[in-house]
């Protein structure tokens, strides 16, 4: 349930970092609301999370979800530049992320 808890606050991290763009240096009103509700949403659920699991793992998890979502999100609805290397990158913190999930051990 903790390792749900990190992967679903990694995904709102991808949402407060589009939101956080799309708020034009919060000057627009609606993203700047979404961007503080998906950050706290994803805060409160990692702080949640790391009740039960080892603190780097998760973090990383965490981080890595919304690295790699974010730029996903970028480049198939904001024009950011696909490269071969972008997505290779992209691959491989994915893999490290579930590396890190496989490996984390709860308390």
């Amino acid at each position: 349930m903790a390792w749900l808890l990190v992967i679903v606050a990694g995904l709102l991290e991808t949402g407060f970092a589009v939101c956080l763009k799309l708020s034009h240096g919060f000057t627009r009103l609606w993203p700047t609301v979404a961007f503080c509700v998906f950050a706290l949403g994803s805060f409160g659920l990692l702080t949640l999370a790391l009740r039960r699991l080892d603190v780097g793992p998760a973090y990383a998890v965490w981080t890595g979800i919304g690295a790699a979502g974010t730029a996903i999100y970028g480049m198939v609805f904001l024009g950011d530049l696909v490269s071969v290397l972008k997505l290779v990158s992209i691959s491989l913190v994915i893999i490290g992320v579930i590396g890190l999930q496989l490996s984390g051990s709860a308390h």
